[in-house]
């Protein structure tokens, strides 16, 4: 059983915690790139995100995706979309429904590669659909990762520049943090019991 919600000072007393694992910052179609596509294809669940340069004021423009982050129990991989595009095979990556992708809030990460290139999702799941089912209320990934998964993560960089020449060592481990704890809640809602369903009369 889960906590239906968590208090920021709750949040607090927890460890922080951050991707463990191996991190590729990807620029550029080549050899690395090549790798990592075959890597992910051969993965069953993988942790999926994006990050955009953030708009201060109205009267900015909205700036595109500037990064997807796809992530393995122990390697993530962050593709800076802004420099590269969205390459046909990381296209088919996302259409391929061997592939279980899992993120929060999935639809507006979607739709903003798609502004890139033209692709049919496939074998998406989303968080704040799926926590529901086990009784959780908070939708925040800060929130679900405290009660599903009992550690804090970061969310310093989240307002930082995603579009920097090149990116800081927090925003790198930032990034890949929010793609592979999206594939451990997933892992651990899976291995619980959701909640039982109510019948209506």
């Amino acid at each position: 059983m889960y906590i239906s919600t968590i208090a920021a000072e709750d949040i607090e007393r927890l460890d922080q915690v951050s991707f463990p694992g191996t991190i590729q910052v990807i620029d550029s179609v080549g050899s690395e790139f090549n790798n990592a596509i075959k890597y992910l294809k051969n993965q069953k669940i993988i942790g999926f995100d994006t990050e955009t340069r953030p708009c201060f004021s109205a009267s900015q423009p909205r700036y595109g995706v500037a990064l997807l982050q796809l992530s393995s129990h122990d390697r993530a991989f962050l593709f800076r979309i802004n420099n590269m595009g969205m390459h046909r095979r990381l296209c088919n990556l996302l259409s391929n429904d061997k592939v279980m992708k899992v993120g929060a809030a999935v639809t507006d990460d979607i739709r903003g590669l798609q502004k890139y290139s033209s692709f049919t999702p496939r074998a998406f799941v989303d968080l704040q659909k799926m926590v529901g089912n086990y009784g959780i209320k908070d939708r925040s990934v800060k929130k679900m990762t405290a009660i599903i998964l009992g550690f804090r993560i970061s969310k310093a960089q989240q307002l930082s520049n995603w579009e920097a020449e090149t990116l800081s060592e927090s925003q790198v481990k930032y990034a890949a943090t929010d793609a592979w704890v999206c594939r451990e809640m997933y892992v651990r809602l899976m291995n619980s019991t959701p909640l039982p369903e109510i019948s209506g009369d």
